[in-house]
C-alpha cells in the first residue's frame, strides 16, 4: 500500500537498496511517458507502459472497497456479502477466505500483515460494525470487536505496526470515536474523547476505500471528513489521543461531498482526494496536497477530473502517485500538484507495496495489478 498505511509495519527503515530506488524512478518515468503519448501513439502490447491488468476474482456480484496489498504476489480484498478473498500467486487464482455466517456484512477495510495475518472491518450502524482477525490465511477468523452503541458507525481502520492500530467511527456525542488496539487487533478499547475536537454539524467519514483513516510512522495518523459545511482533515501525533482539525480545499456542504481518501508517504507529505460521489454531479477541486503534515492544505492546480475515492503513493518515489474512482485512474508525477487520467476503468481503492506491486479493486469483482 503505497499509501503509507501499510508500509509502516514492513520494517522499511534505514537505507533503501539502490535497485529499489532505481526501479521506483523507472516506474514513475514510464507512467509519466504514458501520459505524454497521443492516443494514436499508444505503445503496442509487447512494449506497453505500466497499465492495469484485470485479474479474475470469480466474484462479479461483489464490490471490493477493502484492499491490502502485501507484495507483488500476495493481496487481500474485502467487500459486500461478507466477502474476503486472498491471492498468493499475483492474482492468477483467488481463494475465498470469508468468515462464515457473515453474508449480510460489508467489509469496507482490511489490513494484512502478511499472507496469513489480517484484520478486517465491517461497517454499519450498531452491531453491523465489527472487526475480525485471522492468523491462518483466513482458514479461521475470530471476532475481536462488535459495536454495541447504536449511535456509532465505524468507517476505517489503520495500523502503525503489527501490534498498534486504530479504527474510527462517525461522531458520537458530537465527536469522532476512536478504537485502539495494542495486540494486533485481538482486542480493542474506545479511547477517551477529551483530545478530539468537536465535529461539525453533519460531519462524518466515508467508508469508500479504507483510506479515511491512514497512518505514517509509529505515531502519526490522519482522519478525513466530509458531509459538513467544510471538509476537514484531523491529525494526531500520539496514536489518536489528541487531534487537530484543519480545513481542506476540497468542497463539502452536502452529505455526498468531502475528502474520501488520504495517503502520506512520510509524516509531512500527504495527498487528499474526494469530491461528490453521486455520478450525475461534478467534482471540481477533487485533490489537495500538504507538505507540513496536514497543518495546511493547498488545492491541486490541476485536480483529478472527477470524484476519486482512493489514492496511493508509488513506492520509492517522492512525486508519483495514483488516484482511482468509478470513472478512472489518474497519475501525478509532481507530488499532487497536477493529475492526468491514464485509465478509464472503475476502481474504488488502490494500494502499493515496497516491492513495486500496485493493486486496485472495485465494483463487479474487479481486481487489477499494475503491469508493464
Amino acid at each position: 500500500m503505497g499509501s503509507t498505511r501499510r508500509t509502516r509495519h514492513r520494517g522499511l527503515t534505514g537505507r533503501r537498496p539502490a535497485w529499489r530506488l532505481a526501479a521506483g524512478v523507472a516506474c514513475a518515468a514510464a507512467l509519466a511517458a504514458l501520459t505524454a503519448l497521443p492516443a494514436q501513439a499508444q505503445p503496442q502490447p509487447e512494449h506497453r507502459a505500466p497499465h492495469w491488468e484485470l485479474k479474475d476474482s470469480g466474484t462479479p456480484e461483489v464490490r471490493f472497497r477493502g484492499l491490502s496489498a502485501v507484495s507483488r504476489t500476495t493481496a487481500w480484498v474485502s467487500g459486500t456479502q461478507g466477502t474476503v478473498l486472498r491471492t498468493t500467486d499475483a492474482g492468477a487464482s483467488w481463494r475465498n477466505v470469508s468468515p462464515p455466517g457473515v453474508g449480510e456484512l460489508q467489509f469496507r477495510d482490511i489490513e494484512a500483515f502478511d499472507a496469513r495475518r489480517a484484520v478486517v472491518l465491517a461497517i454499519g450502524e450498531g452491531e453491523a460494525s465489527r472487526v475480525y482477525r485471522t492468523d491462518d490465511g483466513g482458514a479461521t477468523w475470530t471476532e475481536s470487536f462488535r459495536n454495541t452503541d447504536a449511535r456509532a458507525f465505524y468507517d476505517c481502520l489503520t495500523f502503525f505496526d503489527r501490534e498498534h492500530g486504530l479504527a474510527m467511527s462517525d461522531p458520537v456525542d458530537g465527536k469522532f470515536r476512536i478504537l485502539s488496539t495494542s495486540d494486533g487487533g485481538r482486542s480493542w478499547k474506545v479511547l477517551p474523547s477529551d483530545g478530539m475536537p468537536a465535529a461539525l454539524e453533519g460531519e462524518a467519514g466515508f467508508a469508500a476505500s479504507g483510506q479515511c483513516l491512514v497512518s505514517s510512522g509509529p505515531k502519526d495518523v490522519w482522519l478525513a471528513t466530509g458531509g459538513a459545511a467544510r471538509a476537514r482533515v484531523l491529525h494526531s501525533s500520539d496514536r489518536g489521543l489528541t487531534w487537530r482539525a484543519t480545513d481542506s480545499p476540497i468542497p463539502a456542504g452536502d452529505p455526498a461531498k468531502g475528502v474520501f481518501a488520504l495517503a502520506f508517504r512520510d509524516r509531512a507529505h500527504g495527498l487528499a482526494v474526494g469530491g461528490d460521489y453521486r455520478p450525475d454531479q461534478a467534482s471540481p477541486q477533487a485533490g489537495a496536497v500538504t507538505r507540513d503534515g496536514g497543518r495546511t492544505w493547498q488545492p491541486s492546480a490541476t485536480p483529478p477530473p472527477a470524484y476519486r475515492s482512493g489514492v496511493a503513493w508509488l513506492p520509492y518515489s517522492r512525486t508519483a502517485a495514483l488516484a482511482v474512482g468509478p470513472t478512472g485512474t489518474d497519475l501525478t508525477t509532481d507530488g499532487g500538484r497536477t493529475w492526468r487520467t491514464v485509465d478509464t476503468g472503475s476502481y474504488d481503492t488502490v494500494d502499493c507495496t515496497p516491492d513495486l506491486g500496485c493493486w486496485a479493486a472495485g465494483e463487479k469483482g474487479r481486481v487489477a495489478r499494475l503491469e508493464s
